[in-house]
């Protein structure tokens, strides 16, 4: 099983790398900055959805000297019941995620898939094949703005690339084991991910 993961972290470690060419293609030229945003995007409600990305963030966290990784579980902790309040208010969360410090992520080469992506324009495949367009972060230049805009990043190619990761993480688990739709700091509060039905 260790080999196995060894290999899956060392896809995922791959993919993570396409992903941040991709976003540094799509905002190259552009000026767009996340610096001075009011929004910070780490109060956004984020869930995820894979076993893969959930034992990778684990692979760093266990990492951590023990004090940091307490301080985390204590966020991690609090977060959960902050935003389970929120919810049982009728309300999004808007929870300060739970590894941010003053403003940088304290785990910025294990964070998930979505961290890595959000923010700029991007298209992704429905379903049907359709690709839908979305326009990004609020602060990202409009295209008479940003003169000869990027192409908007695709992310279908790095979303299947990923469920192909997962699929081979799980192989005939993959529909015995419970489907993943969890916060960070649930996953956290969770601990490392088991991998058996």
């Amino acid at each position: 099983m260790k080999s196995t993961r060894t290999a899956i972290f060392r896809r995922l470690e791959a993919l993570y790398a396409r992903m941040g060419q991709g976003y540094e293609a799509a905002a190259r030229g552009t000026g767009f900055t996340c610096s001075g945003c009011a929004d910070n995007c780490c109060t956004s409600y984020f869930q995820h959805h894979t076993y893969a990305e959930w034992l990778y963030f684990f692979k760093g966290l266990e990492a951590l000297p023990a004090p940091r990784r307490e301080e985390y579980m204590d966020r991690a902790r609090a977060c959960v019941r902050q935003t389970q309040e929120a919810l049982l208010r009728g309300e999004r969360p808007a929870v300060m995620c739970p590894v941010n410090d003053d403003g940088l992520c304290g785990m910025y080469a294990h964070r998930l898939m979505i961290c890595r992506l959000h923010g700029v324009p991007h298209v992704l495949a429905g379903r049907d094949g359709v690709p839908q367009a979305y326009p990004g972060c609020h602060r990202f230049p409009a295209p008479a703005e940003a003169g000869a805009a990027p192409a908007p990043l695709d992310r279908t190619p790095l979303y299947r690339d990923l469920a192909r990761i997962e699929m081979d993480l799980l192989g005939a688990r993959l529909r015995a084991l419970p489907r993943v739709n969890l916060t960070l700091a649930e996953m956290m509060v969770q601990g490392s991910p088991r991998l058996t039905p």
